[in-house]
């Protein structure tokens, strides 16, 4: 039986659809489910395998980016996401979404410390793509991952910025899953445009202490076919594109769980 995934929707999502994609390509069945199912009673987060907030600007982004859709996890679905995360099921949070999990405290996790995603540094919207590394996790998302990948930024509120405890804990625990590097892979000390919105040690996705959550401000839901690379007549055409690996990734890993 193929892995279910959740793709949970609210007003203002918009890159709910490119998320459904992503699993099919990967080999996982779907549902694309508003928020007010869930908390009807209609559908239940137990009833799936992976669980994947996407892009978008949820409710506006009215007070800060994310911040309603992260007070009513908390209020009334933190119980299910933690149950969640105690059955091995994955959980993804793409900009939005990963805004999201930092707000809920899901990410960086528990008694962590403060962190948030701040305005940009150049205090507008970015739209660009950028080079990300890899680091060595034990992110499930990541297994096997070693080489730069190109996936496109669409944020206004993407700088990662934590207290210093908060970054000591994530570096020393090899939690930083990707970082903004230059076109050649080299670091981006903070510069823009190869870091876009100046996270905090080019930050540009966590996880949390089990491997089991990914938080990133880049879509790789934005990059599952070779034609989706800006440059790919230049460049040349790959099979699939470099965002398709991580949707993989927690689909086989559900396989063999």
């Amino acid at each position: 039986m193929k892995p279910k995934a959740l793709v949970l929707k609210v007003a203002g999502t918009n890159c709910d659809l490119e998320t459904c994609r992503a699993f099919e390509v990967a080999g996982a069945d779907w549902e694309l489910i508003h928020i007010n199912e869930i908390l009807s009673g209609k559908h239940a987060i137990p009833d799936y395998n992976i669980i994947a907030l996407p892009g978008g600007f949820s409710y506006g982004d009215d007070i800060s980016a994310a911040k309603v859709l992260a007070a009513k996890i908390s209020a009334h679905l933190m119980d299910d996401f933690k149950a969640a995360l105690q059955r091995g099921v994955p959980i993804i949070g793409i900009c939005n979404g990963f805004q999201v999990l930092v707000k809920t405290g899901l990410l960086p996790g528990p008694d962590a410390g403060e962190a948030t995603l701040f305005f940009n540094d150049t205090y507008k919207f970015e739209d660009r793509w950028v080079s990300l590394k890899p680091g060595k996790t034990k992110c499930i998302f990541t297994d096997g991952l070693t080489e730069p990948i190109y996936l496109p930024i669409a944020h206004m509120e993407g700088k990662f910025v934590a207290d210093n405890p908060v970054i000591s804990s994530l570096e020393n625990g090899s939690r930083v899953v990707f970082r903004y590097v230059d076109n050649n892979g080299a670091k981006a000390n903070g510069h823009f445009p190869d870091n876009p919105n100046g996270s905090m040690n080019d930050i540009a996705g966590i996880t949390d202490s089990t491997g089991l959550i990914l938080g990133m401000m880049p879509h790789p839901e934005r990059y599952l076919d070779g034609t989706n690379h800006p440059k790919w007549p230049r460049v040349g055409l790959k099979s699939e594109g470099d965002g398709v690996a991580l949707f993989k990734n927690a689909v086989e890993f559900v396989k063999d769980a």
